[in-house]
């Protein structure tokens, strides 16, 4: 039996409000001419569909494309659980159309399935099934695969669950424990004859973490220990994190097959991959990682040569097709005119970081105010006020917007020396309101 494991797709998932369905699309591709092309027998799509518990109609669209197409009218299994971010209710809504391709979803840890039993014998069949645990028939295949599925498993959500089949006591228990005692349960159903995976949306000990994943760890609390997981198991297929990565410490491999896509900078220069598995009943799983080409590259640029270095960057075609993190040092602050020449350089320039040589305590007592630019005194202002080195050029653009503004109404822009901004010289609750 050959399984493709992914996860972490955030469809519907922007990068600083720079729209990335193309990049979804491509990816969705990739990981479907895989599937054909390795002849794949059963998907593992563990958590986060979706960037967001209520996604737009275009990532809705998308998913329902992507699912159809790996099932295959099928004859391919298709196994998708619940993530953090996604609302289980909605992501489970098309369930009973679902079942008739093949494709499994499970919101809830609590949602009991039901099997389901195709007339054609060269379809999936869903043999057996309960709370968060099915068994799949797959056409080609001379054995059974059994899943114990749990989607993502908040405090409350375990809560439920135990509560359907354990008395006041466990529920009582710490969450590593409570966790132990469901995957023992779900492992009940593990057979010799049959292939055995657990799928599950949580946080290992351990794991690598990026800036774009909604923590679901509070200290060590929600941190997973590898041993919950059952020694009956031949394979488990985590999601969440988004480096892929084994997690170490665990009876049999347990793996986080990543995000397809790098969705914060966090995670500039990481390999995105989906992870294959080939596995018999009662032999150890072979794992191989398959890289995927689709998705622009995100990449942290830090230029010292200030603007006349960029350009020449630009110019000679560096990154041509990547997401930009822009760290850019200065001599004086960068002008309104400046912001926009960047932002026309490269379409993909996303964030611009400027480092200024010059910072308030470079600036002598005796210096004049009048000697300086509006921009200057602005960035001397914030400074003095924060303590920072400089404002967010988008901070100091819309400042500039508000201040011409003012000139083009005929008034005075005021004076940045003073103790508030001339957009709050009046009450400080009336500025607030």
């Amino acid at each position: 039996m050959r399984i493709l494991h992914t996860s972490d797709w955030h469809l519907g998932k922007t990068l600083e409000g720079r729209d990335r369905q193309a990049e979804q699309e491509a990816f969705i591709d990739e990981i479907c001419a895989i599937c054909d092309r390795e002849q794949v027998d059963l998907v593992l799509l563990a958590g986060d569909v979706y960037q967001h518990a209520n996604p737009s109609a275009a990532a809705e669209e998308l998913f329902y494309d992507a699912v159809s197409r790996l099932a295959n009218q099928g004859r391919r299994g298709v196994v998708i659980i619940a993530g953090n971010h996604d609302n289980p209710e909605r992501l489970c809504a098309a369930a009973p159309l679902a079942d008739r391709h093949g494709i499994t979803l499970l919101g809830l840890p609590k949602d009991v399935l039901q099997p389901y039993l195709p007339a054609r014998a060269d379809r999936v069949r869903r043999v057996d099934a309960g709370a968060s645990w099915v068994e799949m028939a797959l056409p080609g295949c001379d054995h059974h695969a059994v899943i114990a599925a749990l989607p993502y498993p908040s405090e409350g959500r375990l809560k439920e669950l135990l509560a359907q089949s354990t008395d006041d006591r466990e529920i009582q228990k710490g969450y590593n424990e409570r966790l132990a005692l469901i995957f023992r349960d779900l492992s009940g159903h593990f057979r010799d004859d049959t292939v055995n995976l657990v799928m599950s949306h949580l946080y290992v000990r351990g794991g690598a973490v990026s800036d774009s994943e909604n923590p679901i760890q509070v200290g060590a609390a929600y941190a997973v220990d590898p041993a919950v997981f059952p020694e009956k198991a031949q394979y488990v297929a985590l999601g969440h994190l988004h480096r892929p990565q084994d997690a170490a410490g665990g009876a049999a491999p347990i793996r986080y097959a990543g995000s397809p896509l790098a969705y914060s900078f966090s995670e500039a220069g990481q390999a995105k991959s989906v992870t294959l598995v080939d596995l018999l009943p009662r032999e150890p799983a072979q794992v191989r990682e398959i890289l995927l080409a689709s998705g622009k590259p995100l990449v942290r640029w830090v230029v010292t040569g200030g603007m006349e270095e960029l350009q020449r960057r630009v110019a000679a075609g560096d990154d041509a097709n990547a997401w930009i993190d822009l760290e850019l040092h200065l001599a004086q602050p960068l002008t309104l005119d400046e912001i926009g020449l960047i932002k026309g350089l490269h379409r993909g320039i996303v964030n611009i970081v400027p480092k200024v040589g010059r910072t308030r305590a470079d600036v002598s007592a005796g210096e004049s105010m009048e000697n300086l630019s509006v921009e200057q005194r602005f960035i001397r202002f914030y400074q003095r006020q924060t303590g920072a080195e400089a404002p967010d050029p988008a901070l100091l653009e819309l400042f500039l917007e508000l201040l011409q503004d003012e000139r083009d109404n005929g008034k005075n822009p005021g004076d940045l020396d003073g103790e508030e901004a001339p957009a709050t010289q009046g009450k400080r609750g009336e500025a607030a309101q």
